[in-house]
């Protein structure tokens, strides 16, 4: 059963929002992903979004570009946490899909998250945080690496 849905506004983003659905399976986190579009495909994003969270999905992540509108469009349809992963697909250099991501009226909140692959990956990271509110297995797995990336630190200060 998903816990995660990953939304992609095209699949020329999956390259950047791979590190999203890597992590999670890292982390043991269920997901779906998926290319689901605010425009082009409205009536689908819809119809995810409702089947999904009758299958349990807990959280969406929302990928898009240029208008960047399918975060806003996913938090109209429900009151599961979003999450927005802006992307650099303009002249703009992401700009104009970062306000568009992070804009959003009262209600309707999309927790934004950072560009392109970093974004991915903590927007991945947020998401399990979330899911581990109730779920100590998934807990147990971020905390053991945030010690491994505590371990590499203290290993990179005592090489110099």
């Amino acid at each position: 059963m998903p816990q995660v849905a990953i939304f992609m506004g095209s699949i020329s983003d999956e390259e950047k929002m791979r590190p999203c659905s890597d992590l999670l399976n890292e982390l043991g986190v269920d997901h779906v992903f998926t290319v689901s579009s605010a425009h082009r495909t409205p009536e689908r994003t819809a119809k995810l979004v409702s089947e999904l969270e009758t299958d349990g999905v807990q959280v969406f992540i929302c990928a898009a570009g240029l208008a960047a509108h399918l975060a806003g469009a996913v938090a109209a349809k429900t009151t599961k946490p979003v999450l927005g992963v802006p992307l650099t697909a303009s002249p703009l250099g992401g700009m104009d899909a970062l306000l568009a991501t992070v804009q959003m009226p009262p209600g309707f909140p999309v927790g934004t998250l950072a560009l392109d692959k970093v974004g991915a990956k903590n927007a991945a990271w947020l998401a399990a945080q979330i899911i581990a509110l109730n779920d100590d297995a998934i807990a147990k797995k971020i905390q053991e690496a945030r010690d491994g990336f505590k371990e590499s630190v203290e290993k990179a200060a005592a090489s110099l």
